[in-house]
């Protein structure tokens, strides 16, 4: 992987994605695509991506029956992602499923497993009928995630060194929620800043609009890098 960081591309458009793109060409930054703009501009901008030498992660977090999350985690290898997610919520026939059909691959992407949205707290998990803290429930899906052949998590900075504790050194953890000091909350509930994020031991930061939103975007992304 080029660098720590993954530059959220939550636009609507694929002329948005690759002005951001070229705006932060030869920084070594990465790239998420997620749900919105991967419904928007579809399979082929992601290959645009990767043909431009980038990295990128593909945030689709796949969640449904074992076969056919198996055979969407093929699709996602095809297109050059280095990274690509499911729901450890899917079980574990679900990530085992995945997890056979990327050790056939001779350089598979890393596979992680969401473990709770940063977005969701206690009062959210119960309204689902979960009745453990989010920290419990990071960490039982976390050892499941691990025990079933992941790669690794995409979990909340709150949760990394529960994580490190649980699952192990090797075991890796993306991270998003990371705002910068100066930068807006917005919808995300479990945050923390990215010098904290890397201190407590995450691999991979996601960080979408305090670089995407800024006026000047590759002085944005070189202040994290200083920051971390």
């Amino acid at each position: 992987m080029k660098s720590k960081i993954f530059v959220a591309l939550d636009v609507d458009t694929e002329a948005q994605a690759l002005e951001i793109v070229g705006d932060l060409h030869g920084l070594n930054a990465c790239f998420k695509v997620g749900k919105q703009l991967f419904t928007s501009a579809g399979p082929d901008l992601v290959r645009k991506i990767v043909g431009m030498g980038e990295d990128v992660f593909l945030d689709l977090k796949y969640h449904d029956i074992p076969n056919t999350v198996a055979k969407a985690g093929l699709a996602a290898a095809s297109l050059g992602v280095r990274i690509f997610n499911v729901h450890a919520s899917g079980g574990r026939k679900m990530m085992e499923a995945v997890r056979n059909e990327m050790d056939k691959l001779s350089n598979p992407p890393m596979v992680l497993a969401v473990t709770v949205l940063t977005s969701m707290g206690d009062d959210d998990l119960r309204e689902v009928g979960v009745d453990a803290p989010a920290r419990d429930q990071v960490a039982r899906l976390a050892l499941l995630a691990k025990a079933s052949g992941m790669d690794g998590v995409v979990a909340s900075p709150l949760e990394i060194s529960l994580i490190r504790e649980t699952c192990g050194r090797d075991f890796k953890i993306l991270t998003p929620g990371i705002r910068p000091k100066s930068a807006a909350v917005n919808d995300q509930t479990r945050i923390a800043t990215p010098h904290d994020a890397i201190a407590a031991g995450a691999d991979f930061l996601v960080i979408g609009r305090p670089v995407t939103a800024a006026p000047d975007r590759r002085q944005a992304f070189l202040d994290i890098l200083s920051e971390i």
